[in-house]
């Protein structure tokens, strides 16, 4: 199975929408992914990522379902700094303070124990695992038992947040470290590999990441997720 990561186009936030570049992103993220022949199209129910989600849709003729999960995480709590914005306050752990990973859990971290986005990271990702295991894919540990022989090209149009998530989830790394060195762009393409291995324990590998080609003449350039739901 093929899993695609996208994020929505540059957003109107007041609205829940896409600003006018947002849209040519989403038309170019479409004409890049007509190339790939998916199978399945999923979204999150937030405007800007179901706008974008809309425009392959009609390129490529497929529906378009809604994962209520997969909706921008949120951020904060009481005597969290930086307003709890998980990007500022990972790349603190890892530049400033130099957090061991390897034997601390970041969860206890005090810019991520009582921030409302360790509360969503287990709902993302608790849910990720149920539409993998429909896939054929059953999480066990840091490996997948492939329960399957369908080879399907999946995309999922969604956020900065809950997006790092899924990657953080499914390559079994830190959700701190994921956030600050596997940023990402407006529609970028990131591209999961499951092996279609049926009986066997198999792990997803990244083939393809923050690909932005299809944006070269619109994007400014890597911009971070700035509010939350």
């Amino acid at each position: 199975m093929k899993l695609y990561i996208i994020r929505h186009g540059e957003p109107d936030y007041e609205h829940d929408s896409l600003t006018e570049t947002g849209r040519k992103q989403a038309v170019a993220a479409a004409e890049r992914l007509a190339l790939e022949s998916l199978d399945e199209i999923y979204t999150s129910p937030n405007g800007r990522a179901r706008e974008t989600a809309e425009y392959t849709a009609k390129e490529v003729g497929l529906p378009v379902t809604v994962l209520d999960y997969m909706h921008e995480i949120s951020w904060g709590g009481e005597g969290i700094p930086a307003n709890g914005h998980l990007w500022t306050l990972s790349n603190w752990m890892i530049s400033e303070e130099d957090f061991d990973f390897r034997q601390n859990d970041w969860r206890e971290h005090p810019y991520f124990k009582g921030n409302t986005a360790t509360e969503d990271y287990d709902f993302v990702t608790k849910n990720i695992d149920e539409f993998l295991k429909k896939h054929g894919y059953i999480h066990d540990g840091t490996r997948f038992l492939c329960t399957t022989d369908k080879r399907e090209k999946v995309a999922i149009f969604c956020h900065g947040g809950s997006g790092a998530c899924v990657l953080s989830h499914v390559l079994a790394l830190p959700f701190p470290y994921t956030l600050t060195v596997l940023p990402y762009d407006y529609t970028s393409v990131i591209e999961l590999s499951f092996p279609v291995l049926k009986g066997e324990y198999i792990h997803p590998r990244i083939e393809l990441f923050n690909d932005v080609l299809h944006t070269r003449n619109i994007s400014s350039g890597l911009k971070l997720q700035q509010k939350s739901e």
